[in-house]
């Protein structure tokens, strides 16, 4: 469960971005769609996984305005492509498959995830305007425009949760699942933040290999609430299925590979934010009905989570037959095509007609909810900041 921390006397605002692949484009939609209308808002603490972590270390490392940040980064989503994320001509798809069948026969522990990743890792050099250490990050801790970032990872030798965090005077914190440590952030530490489970090779950082934060990350909030945020804005890319919807079976057949992996991939990615932002909604709820005086230093937590009003899942699935050759061969042979919300299909959908949709959508929830927002931010600029 999340941790509360004590109360401090300068609020802090913080942004959670979760994962969910090709899906960080609707996270992209809803900050530009924040942007526009409040673009002097600053987060002081961010935090991201997986493809959150992607655009929340552009986030922490650009010297401009909310407005001009998140400017920047949609040209950088609208212009990508599956080349831009991932090999997927036909000869290196074709390799790496035939890899992982030639060693199902003997020995796996070389193989080192299906997809080649390499441009990912070119994209991001790019986008950064760094061969190493990103140093926007540093320029704006520096100026105070930023508090601090985390981005998390999973180290699959011990199995915990491993927040790689850049700020100010921070206090690491030590649990048995999960711990912190303090580091220059690189475009490795976001490559290992991204890496998918098997789908993307893991990165070696200092003392193990390490892969996507989305895996055994129980409390998502929790590196927000270390770090000093008592005020939050977490944007998952999880559509919320109303009862009827949710009854309702996608396939009558038996289940095909893509709609078992969808149902894996939204466990890792998509559950866990729920599921601690009821934990903390109701930890909010008990120290509400406490006198300041009984609260043993704990205050309640503002917090406000945007949610996709379309099903990215079902999305995808009206752009399939618009992906590369090779890979929609891939795909359709996993039975995408026999399930109506293939959310596996949609992490990987780097597609620039989805990315482009999933902005939109993004955008829209965010003005429809711009009150809320405001609020959030009202009151941070009630304490001078």
């Amino acid at each position: 469960m999340s941790e509360i921390p004590d109360f401090k006397s300068r609020p802090e605002l913080g942004v959670v971005l979760t994962g969910g692949g090709a899906r960080g484009a609707y996270q992209v939609g809803v900050l530009r769609g924040i942007g526009r209308h409040l673009p002097d808002l600053r987060f002081q603490i961010i935090t991201g996984a997986s493809a959150g972590a992607i655009n929340a270390i552009y986030l922490a490392a650009h010297q401009g305005s909310l407005e001009e940040a998140t400017e920047d980064l949609c040209r950088i989503w609208e212009n990508i492509r599956f080349e831009d994320v991932f090999k997927v001509d036909f000869w290196c798809l074709a390799k790496s498959f035939l890899k992982w069948m030639f060693k199902l026969g003997g020995n796996l522990s070389q193989v080192q995830g299906l997809l080649d990743t390499g441009p990912l890792r070119e994209l991001l050099l790019r986008g950064l305007g760094t061969s190493g250490e990103i140093p926007g990050i540093a320029r704006n801790l520096a100026t105070d425009r930023l508090e601090a970032i985390a981005l998390m990872t999973v180290n699959y030798g011990t199995g915990q949760t491993v927040s790689w965090v850049e700020g100010r005077e921070i206090e690491t914190w030590e649990r048995p699942s999960r711990r912190s440590r303090t580091t220059r952030l690189t475009v490795e530490h976001v490559m290992a933040s991204s890496a998918l489970p098997l789908m993307f090779p893991a990165i070696r950082l200092d003392d193990g290999w390490y892969g996507d934060g989305s895996i055994r990350m129980a409390a998502p909030l929790s590196p927000a609430l270390h770090l000093g945020a008592d005020r939050i804005l977490a944007v998952s890319t999880q559509y919320p299925r109303s009862q009827a919807e949710a009854n309702r079976p996608s396939f009558t057949s038996y289940p095909p590979p893509a709609q078992i992996a969808g149902n894996l991939l939204n466990a890792i990615f998509l559950d866990v934010l729920d599921q601690d932002v009821q934990r903390l909604e109701r930890l909010n709820g008990l120290l509400r009905k406490l006198p300041p005086d009984e609260r043993d230093g704990l205050e309640p937590v503002d917090i406000v989570v945007m949610r996709p009003s379309e099903d990215l899942g079902k999305l995808s699935a009206d752009f399939e037959p618009r992906l590369p050759r090779s890979f929609r061969f891939m795909t359709r042979n996993l039975g995408a095509g026999k399930t109506e919300s293939p959310d596996s299909l949609s992490l990987v959908m780097f597609q620039p007609d989805y990315v482009q949709k999933l902005i939109e959508v993004g955008e829209r929830d965010a003005e429809s909810r711009l009150d809320e927002i405001r609020a959030l931010a009202k009151v941070q600029a009630a304490t001078g900041q």
